[in-house]
């Protein structure tokens, strides 16, 4: 297999130089240890290799867990530690050593996210460890697009389309059915995706849920997943999750918390401002592979998906995930937020940056009615800030919106707003 440069080559070569400790964290199989052994390889200075050891050999991790001072001396640094996860016993003589050497990116470690390796990592090596995380391949990845942080502007939007090839219906579906994952991508592998996420569930079931006491029963926390997977895009109520999967509320927030610690979905939160008064402030699930919710939901047939009754669903997680990760390539936090008031106005998602926010429609239509800004309106009062006694409410200014569609062009629909080809993004 060719090796694909990841779009966030360049943030984690950056932060891997800026900081003692480098944490790559993400879902199981998104290619971690493949992208750090590439940047190593690619990357030795003065002959000096970077040595490599995976906790998965339990020879390795026993050692770790039980002899770490012995393991430190027996893996030396600089060194690549795989699955970390394994062995936070490490992680205080990890601290010792980069405090005792001002050499940056000596030990690069790797790990699907979990609260018992996140809390180990902000005790032990607070300040010391950049955190980066990586997902899934983009679009822009899998079709060899530039990869840069999604925008509505309008300039940035007419470049794009010199640089992104058209699709049709037919192959943004097929897309979202396919899913995310490298392996499905190698042109040497003949794996269907409904094959690999099969064996990803069961691994991930196996190997990340089985290690967590907060999960008795791994068949009950797989329908759990199916009955989020239903939920995708939509708001997240606990009890009305809880309810469908049998479970308690409370046993419903853990299991959340672990979809999200996993990097399986992501919970967008709903903008908030003090001026607008009557915001629901539920967050909105949204899937982070849409392969994995097309096979939690039994959908393989991208034609029968893109008829069926989860198409808008799936289409708007779809997108979702695309602005995600193109924030996420670049080694940012999402600044990703949505609206829902008491009226039932929505805006499917807004980027807030640099005191201004960016309003986005997402509708599955080749041409939709330019009435899908309406709710725009929504957003003025916060560019007339209110009084709060000696306080005052910062101003916030309103930038260019995008309705993103199955057009075929960047088109104005006024002199704020666009339709946008969801092929750019």
């Amino acid at each position: 297999m060719i090796y694909l440069k990841r779009a966030t080559y360049d943030a984690i070569l950056k932060i891997g130089c800026s900081f003692r400790v480098l944490l790559l964290t993400g879902p199981r199989q998104v290619g971690k240890t493949t992208l750090l052994k590439a940047i190593a390889q690619n990357n030795i200075k003065d002959n000096l290799k970077r040595n490599y050891v995976t906790l998965d050999d339990p020879d390795a991790r026993y050692l770790a867990k039980h002899d770490p001072r012995l393991f430190m001396q027996r893996y030396p640094a600089p060194i690549l530690i795989d699955e970390i996860k394994y062995a936070p016993e490490l992680l205080p003589y990890i601290k010792i050593a980069v405090d005792n050497s001002n050499d940056k990116g000596q030990y690069w470690l790797t790990g699907t996210q979990n609260f018992s390796l996140m809390n180990n990592v902000s005790e032990s090596l607070a300040g010391r460890v950049g955190i980066v995380n990586l997902l899934g391949l983009s679009s822009s990845e899998i079709y060899g697009n530039k990869s840069h942080e999604f925008s509505t502007e309008t300039e940035y939007l007419i470049n794009r389309l010199n640089e992104c090839k058209k699709k049709t219906s037919k192959e943004i579906f097929e897309r979202i059915v396919k899913g995310s994952n490298p392996e499905l991508y190698n042109q040497s592998s003949d794996i269907s995706s409904y094959e690999y996420y099969k064996s990803y569930v069961n691994t991930y079931l196996e190997r990340d849920i089985r290690c967590l006491s907060q999960v008795g029963d791994e068949l009950e926390f797989y329908n759990f997943m199916k009955i989020v997977a239903s939920h995708t895009s939509k708001p997240l109520i606990y009890d009305e999750i809880a309810k469908e999967a049998n479970v308690s509320a409370p046993t419903a927030k853990k299991w959340i918390s672990i979809l999200v610690s996993t990097h399986i979905i992501a919970l967008v939160s709903p903008f908030h401002n003090n001026v607008l008064k009557r915001i629901v402030k539920t967050p909105i699930i949204h899937f982070l592979d849409t392969g994995l919710v097309c096979f939690l939901l039994k959908w393989q047939d991208p034609t029968a998906l893109e008829d069926g009754h989860m198409a808008g669903a799936l289409f708007e997680t779809y997108v979702f995930s695309e602005i995600y990760k193109s924030f996420i390539n670049q080694g940012k936090e999402p600044p990703i937020y949505y609206y829902r008031d008491k009226d039932k106005k929505e805006i499917d998602l807004l980027l807030y940056q640099n005191g201004t926010v960016y309003p986005i429609e997402i509708k599955l239509s080749a041409s939709p009615s330019r009435s899908a800004i309406k709710n725009f309106k929504v957003l003025e009062p916060i560019q007339e800030p209110e009084k709060f006694g000696e306080l005052s409410q910062l101003k916030v200014n309103i930038g260019q919106g995008a309705v993103i569609c199955m057009c075929e062009d960047v088109l104005p629909i006024d002199q704020k707003n666009n339709f946008v080809p969801v092929w750019l993004i």
